[in-house]
């Protein structure tokens, strides 16, 4: 299944779980790649994608929220935390 984004860097995925529809977005999405919704462990994949840019102001993230490696497809594939190289667009 392909993404609406398909670009090589990460960028911002906002995610709807179909079984439960939980809803969550994180920077730390990438083209054709998804991830598990924290209740019913299924693999979902984003519904929209926009790219990744610093943030300006108010709109910084918390460093200290730890990305979950082991809901994340990319992760997962490769092994180590897929945001290790923070590309912005």
């Amino acid at each position: 299944m392909t993404t609406p984004y398909n670009g090589k860097k990460r960028c911002f995925g906002e995610y709807k779980c179909p079984q439960c529809n939980r809803k969550w977005m994180s920077a730390n999405s990438w083209a054709n790649y998804g991830q598990e919704c924290t209740q019913c462990r299924i693999n979902v994949m984003p519904h929209k994608q926009t790219p990744l840019e610093k943030p300006k102001g108010l709109d910084k993230s918390d460093p200290k929220k730890k990305h979950p490696m082991e809901l994340c497809q990319k992760c997962k594939q490769l092994g180590v935390y897929c945001g290790s190289t923070y590309s912005y667009h």
